[in-house]
């Protein structure tokens, strides 16, 4: 009886093709450069998961920044008053509270500001 080859590696293949559906065609057709690109791929995405952080913790110190220069200080004494008068918010909610809830953030400045 004929024994035929070649399962593992066609599983093998077909996981990497399922990995680059959607790439270009080069990087979609040969299992070489599918390989390659995936793996490229995951570099990336593990370096702007990293990114991300670093990008939304610039956004939320700028807006932080602008509503607290428009109740009277500035980013660095408002971060500085929180920390004295023991107020622990973190940069996303206060961000949120600059963005959304003014009144409550000019609550908070004025609270960090005594």
């Amino acid at each position: 009886m004929r024994v035929k080859r070649g399962l593992v590696a066609h599983k093998k293949h077909l996981k990497i093709r399922k990995t680059v559906k959607g790439y270009s065609h080069p990087n979609r057709v040969s299992i070489k450069r599918a390989k390659q690109a995936a793996t490229r791929s995951l570099q990336f995405a593990t370096r702007d998961r990293k990114n991300r952080k670093r990008t939304f913790r610039q956004l939320w110190n700028a807006r932080i920044n602008a509503a607290a220069r428009l109740n009277g200080t500035t980013y660095s004494k408002l971060i500085s008053g929180l920390k004295v008068s023991g107020i622990s918010l973190d940069r996303k909610i206060l961000a949120e509270l600059a963005v959304n809830e003014p009144k409550a953030f000019e609550a908070v400045v004025k609270e960090a500001s005594k």
